[in-house]
Protein backbone atom coordinates (compact mmCIF):
# COMPACT_ATOMS: atom_id res chain seq x y z
CA UNK A 1 0.00 0.00 0.00
CA UNK A 2 1.32 3.21 -1.10
CA UNK A 3 0.18 6.83 0.02
CA UNK A 4 0.93 9.95 -2.53
CA UNK A 5 0.22 13.34 -1.00
CA UNK A 6 0.04 16.62 -2.59
CA UNK A 7 -1.19 20.21 -2.26
CA UNK A 8 1.00 21.35 0.10
CA UNK A 9 2.73 25.14 -0.35
CA UNK A 10 3.71 28.35 1.16
CA UNK A 11 0.66 30.66 1.11
CA UNK A 12 -0.03 33.89 3.43
CA UNK A 13 -2.03 34.11 6.44
CA UNK A 14 -5.85 33.37 6.15
CA UNK A 15 -4.93 32.19 2.64
CA UNK A 16 -6.42 28.57 1.55
CA UNK A 17 -4.91 25.05 1.25
CA UNK A 18 -5.97 21.74 -0.17
CA UNK A 19 -4.40 18.77 0.55
CA UNK A 20 -4.75 15.64 -1.18
CA UNK A 21 -3.55 11.98 -0.17
CA UNK A 22 -4.04 8.40 -2.33
CA UNK A 23 -3.84 5.20 -1.32
CA UNK A 24 -3.17 2.79 -4.35
CA UNK A 25 -2.13 -1.41 -3.69
CA UNK A 26 -3.64 -4.16 -2.88
CA UNK A 27 -5.94 -4.27 0.13
CA UNK A 28 -9.52 -5.45 1.46
CA UNK A 29 -10.40 -2.31 3.13
CA UNK A 30 -9.41 1.17 4.72
CA UNK A 31 -10.91 1.96 7.88
CA UNK A 32 -9.65 5.72 9.29
CA UNK A 33 -8.02 7.85 7.67
CA UNK A 34 -6.32 11.04 9.51
CA UNK A 35 -3.98 13.99 8.93
CA UNK A 36 -1.65 14.55 11.14
CA UNK A 37 0.68 17.76 11.64
CA UNK A 38 4.54 18.07 12.79
CA UNK A 39 6.16 21.34 13.58
CA UNK A 40 9.39 21.76 14.10
CA UNK A 41 10.02 21.78 18.31
CA UNK A 42 6.33 20.13 18.51
CA UNK A 43 5.08 16.81 18.99
CA UNK A 44 2.92 15.06 15.80
CA UNK A 45 -0.59 15.48 16.16
CA UNK A 46 -3.77 14.62 14.85
CA UNK A 47 -5.46 16.91 12.96
CA UNK A 48 -8.30 15.89 11.65
CA UNK A 49 -9.75 12.09 11.25
CA UNK A 50 -12.37 10.40 9.13
CA UNK A 51 -13.55 6.84 9.28
CA UNK A 52 -15.07 4.98 6.70
CA UNK A 53 -19.14 5.60 7.09
CA UNK A 54 -17.78 9.22 7.47
CA UNK A 55 -17.88 10.16 11.21
CA UNK A 56 -14.97 13.34 11.86
CA UNK A 57 -13.42 14.52 14.35
CA UNK A 58 -11.28 17.57 14.22
CA UNK A 59 -8.19 18.98 17.08
CA UNK A 60 -9.67 21.99 18.61
CA UNK A 61 -7.54 24.30 16.59
CA UNK A 62 -8.62 23.85 12.96
CA UNK A 63 -12.41 23.43 13.97
CA UNK A 64 -14.11 25.84 11.63
CA UNK A 65 -10.95 26.19 9.72
CA UNK A 66 -10.66 22.68 8.14
CA UNK A 67 -12.40 20.56 6.52
CA UNK A 68 -10.92 16.61 6.13
CA UNK A 69 -13.49 14.73 3.61
CA UNK A 70 -12.78 11.06 1.47
CA UNK A 71 -13.67 9.30 -1.72
CA UNK A 72 -14.04 6.24 -1.18
CA UNK A 73 -14.16 5.39 -4.70
CA UNK A 74 -10.91 6.73 -5.34
CA UNK A 75 -9.09 5.78 -2.02
CA UNK A 76 -8.40 9.91 -1.60
CA UNK A 77 -8.81 11.65 1.68
CA UNK A 78 -8.68 15.64 1.07
CA UNK A 79 -7.92 18.50 3.74
CA UNK A 80 -9.24 21.95 2.58
CA UNK A 81 -7.52 24.12 4.89
CA UNK A 82 -8.91 27.94 5.20
CA UNK A 83 -8.16 30.82 6.96
CA UNK A 84 -4.72 29.30 7.74
CA UNK A 85 -2.76 30.72 10.87
CA UNK A 86 1.36 30.85 11.08
CA UNK A 87 0.85 28.50 13.68
CA UNK A 88 -0.31 25.97 10.97
CA UNK A 89 2.96 26.06 9.61
CA UNK A 90 4.28 22.16 9.60
CA UNK A 91 5.12 18.74 7.60
CA UNK A 92 1.46 17.24 7.22
CA UNK A 93 1.01 13.29 7.00
CA UNK A 94 -1.89 11.26 5.79
CA UNK A 95 -2.23 7.80 7.59
CA UNK A 96 -4.59 5.24 6.67
CA UNK A 97 -5.79 2.12 8.72
CA UNK A 98 -5.92 -0.55 5.87
CA UNK A 99 -6.77 -4.46 5.72
CA UNK A 100 -4.90 -6.02 3.94
CA UNK A 101 -7.24 -8.62 3.88
CA UNK A 102 -10.52 -9.38 5.60
CA UNK A 103 -9.05 -12.17 8.30
CA UNK A 104 -5.52 -9.48 9.02
CA UNK A 105 -5.94 -7.21 11.62
CA UNK A 106 -5.65 -3.20 10.07
CA UNK A 107 -2.26 -1.80 10.21
CA UNK A 108 -1.25 1.65 9.59
CA UNK A 109 0.78 3.22 6.26
CA UNK A 110 1.90 6.53 5.95
CA UNK A 111 2.29 9.08 3.07
CA UNK A 112 5.77 11.17 2.64
CA UNK A 113 4.67 14.30 4.44
CA UNK A 114 3.93 17.52 2.56
CA UNK A 115 5.18 21.18 3.99
CA UNK A 116 2.78 23.53 4.42
CA UNK A 117 4.14 27.41 5.41
CA UNK A 118 1.99 29.93 6.28
CA UNK A 119 3.43 33.61 6.22
CA UNK A 120 2.18 36.15 8.71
Amino acid sequence: VQLVESGGGLVQAGGSLRLSCAASGSFFSINSMVWYRHAPGEQREVVATITSDGGIDYENSVKGRFTISRDNAKNTVYLQMNSLKPEDTAVYYCNARVKPTASIREQYYWGQGTQVTVSS
